[in-house]
C-alpha cells in the first residue's frame, strides 16, 4: 500500500525563539509579566518540569523547533513550512471569542479576561496529535467545558462550531478557493464538554506561536488534526450538526467525527501507520490515538467506519 511521507523541515524555515519572543502579539497587548504569572512555572521545550495533566501521554515529547516549524494551517500556505514563514502577519492584540446561540447568557470574551480568568497554573497537557504524521506537544490551556459554562449553554445545544479568523490581508491564501473560507468545525455537546477536549493558549511554556495558532486554539487529542481549529473567533452552540470546512471541501476523504481510526483507510493513503516527527520512524496508528479508555464510549452503538 502506499504511504503518505513528508520531508523533514528545513533548518531555514525553523522560527527563531528569539523571533516568537519579541514579537508584537498577545504578550505586547497584556504584557509579558501578566501572562507569565497565567502560565506554568514549568521551563522551556524539552525540559519541563511540571507534571502532565491527568489523562496526558508520557510519550516523548517532540523537539520545539519541530512543533512550531512544521505545521498544517491553510490560511498561511499549503506547505508544511508556510506557517512558520507568514504567520507572522498575524495580529492576536486584540482578540476576542464571541459565543452564540443556544446559551442562556450569550457574549463576547477577551484573550485577556480567558488568561487572568482560568488557572493555568500547571496546566501541560502532553497531547499526540495525529495527522499524516504524528507529534507529542505539551499545551498549556484549560478544557473547553469551562469556557462554554460560562456562557450557560441550553437543553437546544447539541452541536458546538467553530469558527477562525477571516482575514485575507494578515491570512494571505484566504485569497484562493482552496477552503469555503472561513475555517469552520464542529464537535458534538459531548465530545465538546469531555475533559480531554482543550482551548490551548500556549506550550511548551510559552504563549502560542501564531503558526500554531495563537492567541486560542482547539485541542481534540483523540482525532485527527484538522478537527483542532486554530486561532478561533467565534463559537456557536447549535441544535443541528454543522458542516466542517474539510467535510464540505471532500466529504469522501474528511468525515465530521474524524476519529482517528487505523482500519479505516483514507481513499489517498494509508492509516495504519503514521510517521512521529521528527526522527522519520513509522509506528502503528492506535484506535482513537491511543485515548480509547477515555472517549471510546462517546461512540457506543455507531459504525465508525460509516461515522469517520
Amino acid at each position: 500500500m502506499p504511504r503518505y511521507r513528508f520531508a523533514e523541515p528545513p533548518a531555514r524555515l525553523i522560527t527563531p525563539k528569539s523571533v516568537l519572543l519579541n514579537r508584537r502579539s498577545v504578550m505586547a497587548g497584556m504584557g509579558a509579566a501578566g501572562l507569565a504569572a497565567g502560565l506554568p512555572r514549568a521551563g522551556r521545550a524539552d525540559s519541563l518540569d511540571a507534571e502532565p495533566w491527568p489523562d496526558s501521554t508520557d510519550d516523548t515529547q517532540t523537539s520545539y523547533e519541530v512543533a512550531t516549524g512544521y505545521n498544517n494551517f491553510f490560511e498561511f500556505g499549503t506547505s508544511k513550512e508556510d506557517p512558520a514563514e507568514h504567520a507572522h502577519r498575524l495580529e492576536t492584540d486584540p482578540w476576542s471569542v464571541e459565543v452564540s446561540g443556544h446559551a442562556h447568557a450569550p457574549g463576547e470574551i477577551g484573550i485577556e479576561d480567558i488568561l487572568s480568568d482560568f488557572d493555568l497554573e500547571e496546566r501541560v497537557y502532553r497531547h499526540r496529535c495525529v495527522e499524516a504524521w504524528s507529534k507529542v506537544v505539551p499545551w498549556i490551556g484549560f478544557p473547553l467545558k469551562d469556557l462554554l459554562a460560562r456562557f450557560d449553554p441550553t437543553s437546544d445545544a447539541k452541536y458546538v462550531e467553530f469558527e477562525t479568523l477571516y482575514d485575507p490581508d494578515q491570512m494571505p491564501n484566504q485569497e484562493g478557493d482552496d477552503i469555503d473560507w472561513p475555517y469552520r468545525e464542529g464537535l458534538r455537546m459531548d465530545e465538546a464538554m469531555h475533559p480531554l477536549t482543550l482551548l490551548a493558549v500556549g506550550m511548551y511554556g510559552e504563549v502560542m506561536p501564531n503558526q500554531n495558532g495563537a492567541p486560542i486554539r482547539l485541542v481534540v487529542p483523540w482525532k485527527y488534526g484538522f478537527k483542532s481549529i486554530k486561532s478561533i473567533v467565534n463559537i456557536r452552540l447549535v441544535s443541528e450538526r454543522p458542516v466542517s470546512s474539510w467535510e464540505a471541501r471532500a466529504p469522501r476523504e474528511y468525515g465530521f467525527y474524524a476519529n482517528v481510526n487505523p482500519e479505516v483507510r483514507h481513499p489517498r493513503w494509508h492509516q495504519a501507520t503514521e510517521r512521529r516527527l521528527h526522527d522519520g520512524g513509522r509506528i502503528a496508528t492506535e484506535k482513537f490515538n491511543g485515548y480509547g479508555e477515555e472517549v471510546a464510549h462517546l461512540y457506543e452503538g455507531m459504525d465508525l467506519t460509516e461515522n469517520f
